[in-house]
C-alpha cells in the first residue's frame, strides 16, 4: 500500500504539468530600456497589411479589423496604430492599399508632431520587403503595396533625429515602427511614458534600426491576440496588421 501510495505522489507532478494550459507564443515581449517598459512585436516572414485610414466609414479600431477579417483573423500576430489621420479617421498623409494610392504624399510644412521635419514613411513592397524611408526620400513605385506616413522619423541613417533633446520633459505612451538588421519590421509601444529622445535611442541603440518612424502618442495602440491584449481606448486611422508565419 505505502509503495503504491508512492508511486502514485511520483506520478502527480507530471499529471499537473500536463493539464496546464497551452498558450499560442506571442510576436510580442517586453524589453527594459534605459528604465523604461517597451513592449516589442515582430513575425519575421510574416505578411503585413494596412487597414483602415480611407473610405466612407474608414475602421477606427482593431475590433472593426478583425470582424472585416472574418475567419482569418485567427492568424494575425499582432496589429498596431500606423501613420496620422485627421478627425474622421481618414489618412492625413500617404496612404497606399494594396497597391492603390488612396491619399497622396504629404510634404507641407505646419505645427504637431506629423511636421516636426523629416516625417517619414513606413512601406511594403510586393515581395514583403518593409522599409522606413524619409518623405522627401519616397519614390512612388507599382512595387509599392502598402504605405503609411506618419512623423518624425526617430532615427534617419543611423542617426537620431536632429530636433529630439536627449530626454525631453514631454512624455507619453508612444508607439513606432523600424527595420532590423535582417530587413525584419520591428513594431513598439512603450508601458511607460518616454520621451522622444529615449524612443528614438531605443530604435538606434536596442533594435539597431538604421531609419526608425513613430507613429503616435496618446493613442498608441496595441492587437496582442496571444496575450489577449485589444486596446480599445481610443479611436483609430490607418492600423498594421501582420500575419502569423504559419497556421
Amino acid at each position: 500500500m505505502a509503495r503504491s501510495l508512492f508511486c502514485l505522489l511520483l506520478l502527480l507532478p507530471a499529471c499537473s504539468k500536463a493539464a496546464e494550459p497551452q498558450f499560442p507564443a506571442s510576436a510580442c515581449n517586453d524589453r527594459m530600456f534605459e528604465g523604461s517598459r517597451i513592449e516589442v512585436c515582430s513575425e519575421p516572414g510574416g505578411a503585413i497589411r494596412i487597414m483602415g485610414g480611407a473610405g466612407d466609414q474608414p475602421y477606427r479600431g482593431f475590433d472593426a479589423v478583425q470582424a472585416a477579417l472574418g475567419a482569418s483573423a485567427g492568424r494575425i500576430a499582432f496589429a498596431i496604430n500606423a501613420g496620422m489621420f485627421d478627425d474622421n479617421g481618414r489618412a492625413i498623409g500617404l496612404l497606399i492599399r494594396d497597391g492603390r494610392q488612396l491619399h497622396p504624399i504629404n510634404l507641407r510644412h505646419g505645427g504637431g508632431n506629423f511636421h516636426l521635419l523629416p516625417n517619414g514613411v513606413f512601406l511594403v513592397r510586393r515581395d514583403g520587403r518593409a522599409e522606413v524611408v524619409t518623405s522627401t526620400a519616397y519614390q512612388a513605385s507599382p512595387d509599392i503595396r502598402f504605405a503609411t506616413q506618419s512623423g518624425p522619423m526617430l532615427v534617419i541613417d543611423g542617426k537620431l533625429h536632429p530636433r529630439f533633446d536627449a530626454d525631453g520633459e514631454s512624455r507619453n505612451i508612444r508607439n513606432g515602427a523600424g527595420i532590423a538588421p535582417d530587413g525584419t519590421a520591428v513594431f513598439a509601444i512603450s508601458k511607460d511614458p518616454v520621451s522622444f529622445g529615449k524612443f528614438a535611442r531605443f530604435f538606434r541603440d536596442s533594435v539597431h534600426a538604421r531609419n526608425a518612424l513613430y507613429f503616435d502618442g496618446a493613442v498608441s495602440s496595441l492587437w496582442d491576440p496571444a496575450n489577449g491584449r485589444m486596446d480599445n481606448h481610443s479611436q483609430l486611422g490607418p492600423m498594421v496588421v501582420v500575419f502569423k508565419t504559419s497556421g
